[in-house]
């Protein structure tokens, strides 16, 4: 069983003013993806789907949220909870840089078979 220090996880490279490491790992024989991320405000991510569950826990910040055509502001003490084939994205609001814990259920969230960009490019593409 793995015991993760957190100062020690690779960050991975994510978007302009979006940071992310990765605290699972495939070497450590679990199947579910835990990231840590932080976002400037101005940042988030484009309106995309997945066929996979997501939960993305607030643990500081402010984000307004699409979801499936409406709209939220969504602030700390909150998780989004976002079932497969559901239209989302997001951007951080207010002047703090948000703090996220984000969760899915597959080591290889982000890739074609797993998630579909509505608006935007893949992260760490030349257009994010």
């Amino acid at each position: 069983m793995p015991i993760v220090d957190h100062s020690h996880v690779p960050e991975v490279p994510w978007r302009p003013g979006y940071r992310k490491w990765d605290v699972t790992l495939k070497e450590h024989g679990v199947s579910t993806s835990l990231s840590l991320n932080t976002a400037e405000p101005g940042t988030g991510a484009p309106l995309h789907t997945h066929v996979i569950d997501e939960l993305i826990m607030i643990m500081d910040g402010t984000l307004e949220v699409r979801v499936e055509g409406e709209t939220h502001t969504v602030g700390k003490g909150h998780t989004l909870v976002i079932p497969p084939g559901v239209e989302h994205g997001f951007k951080v609001v207010g002047g703090k840089t948000a703090e996220l814990i984000v969760v899915f259920p597959n080591m290889d969230p982000y890739s074609p078979e797993n998630t579909t960009y509505l608006e935007g490019s893949r992260p760490g593409s030349a257009n994010s």
